[in-house]
């Protein structure tokens, strides 16, 4: 059973492989379906590579945007570089990547993008060379258990993150308006906007329940129409485990490490109940979820076709940077601290940096000068408890409550 965890940056990763991932994946500028997010360069890549398998870590490379003959041919070039450098795996969507990567002798995972939802698909892939499918979003939970009792290939599902309204992101809208292709990693989601939809019949009804906002009296009903909330699944564990699917998919390669972290650490958390025998589902999680970006939460179509939509983003809690780490003494587990915001014992606060990833905790035992103190003020240099090894230049922002 493996957890998978997204990564924009080297921070990002680090969140993840200090949160129990089992394996990261990352895009490759150029080529990845989050090319706002940047994404990993060759030089990057080797570096990522190391971090990972230092870690234990499995790391997966997306390649899953829409290719031309030209950038196939560019691609072909980079492919025995990439091999070598020891990327455990392909994500991609397009039949003509599978053919270049079977030739570096790359495993290929067939993106989300291709969405494949049958029996029969599998099969063929299998004969294809891939190794691993990552099924469609649309399928109900029933049939992903059918397909899995049969399947000749490894199979991957989506568990936690954005969900678009579009089958398996297939989507125009962005380029319509704004001629910026989703399917090549540029969508602007003008979905997550706010629209409104009007009639000349005053019987209009939008699905099974109308905005929140919407003018029941007249014929025009304005709200977030189009943008569904995040699929949710951590109370469903058990029945994801138990269908034998081999792995789950976190999404969010646009996302900080903040959320990576969270995100990564509650699925572990959970996962890993089950396994041992002792799972309980715990609401601290989807209290611990709502902390970090989201849109509200939803089970997509594992049980039935999703019908809610969602205001944009509802995290209870929001980050204020507030200082940076000056130095991290082992020994004494505190970390000297330069606050450019004022600072008390008890706020929540993290601390981030490229190699340490995101550490979340309480401030205690803060003191200036060796003496305990309740409240530290701008520009007062203060050591801070901090259990795990962090880092001069880390960042540490202080999470407050939304009002």
């Amino acid at each position: 059973m493996e957890l998978l965890a997204p990564a924009r940056d080297f921070l990002a990763m680090s969140a993840a492989i200090n949160n129990g991932a089992d394996a990261v994946y990352i895009g490759l500028a150029g080529y990845n379906m989050r090319a706002h997010s940047g994404g990993f360069s060759m030089d990057d890549l080797k570096k990522a590579v190391g971090s990972c398998h230092e870690s234990g870590v499995k790391l997966y490379l997306c390649t899953n945007t829409t290719m031309r003959d030209k950038d196939l041919d560019d691609l072909r070039k980079i492919m025995p570089e990439i091999s070598s450098l020891g990327v455990d795996a392909l994500i991609a969507s397009d039949l003509g990547v599978l053919n270049l990567a079977r030739a570096e002798g790359l495993d290929v995972h067939l993106s989300v993008q291709a969405n494949i939802s049958n029996l029969e698909s599998l099969k063929l892939l299998s004969e294809l060379g891939v190794k691993r499918v990552i099924l469609s979003r649309e399928l109900s939970l029933s049939e992903i258990k059918d397909i899995v009792k049969k399947s000749p290939l490894e199979v991957e599902v989506f568990v936690h993150g954005a969900m678009c309204l579009a089958i398996s992101g297939r989507c125009f809208l962005s380029a319509y308006l704004y001629q910026k292709s989703a399917n090549c990693g540029e969508c602007l989601q003008p979905c997550r906007r706010t629209w409104k939809l009007t009639s000349d019949s005053s019987e209009l009804l939008i699905g099974e329940n109308l905005p929140e906002n919407s003018e029941k009296a007249s014929n025009i009903f304005s709200g977030h129409l189009l943008s569904p909330k995040d699929l949710c699944m951590v109370e469903h564990i058990p029945e994801l485990i138990d269908a034998g699917i081999s792995c789950f998919k976190i999404e969010g390669r646009a996302r900080p490490a903040e959320y990576v972290a969270t995100v990564t650490r509650v699925y572990r958390e959970s996962i890993d109940g089950y396994q041992k025998g002792h799972w309980k589902f715990d609401e601290k999680w989807l209290d611990d979820l709502k902390k970090v970006y989201n849109r509200g939460f939803d089970t997509g179509f594992y049980y039935k076709i999703p019908h809610q939509t969602s205001s944009s983003n509802q995290a209870t809690h929001r980050k204020k940077d507030v200082g940076e780490v000056v130095n991290y003494y082992q020994r004494a587990q505190a970390a000297e601290i330069r606050l450019w915001n004022d600072l008390q014992e008890g706020d929540e606060v993290i601390i981030q940096g490229p190699t340490t990833g995101s550490v979340v905790q309480k401030a205690r035992s803060l003191q200036i000068h060796g003496k305990n103190i309740q409240k530290a003020q701008k520009g007062d240099n203060i050591g801070l408890m901090v259990k795990e090894r962090v880092r001069p230049g880390d960042i540490i922002y202080k999470l407050y409550e939304k009002s």
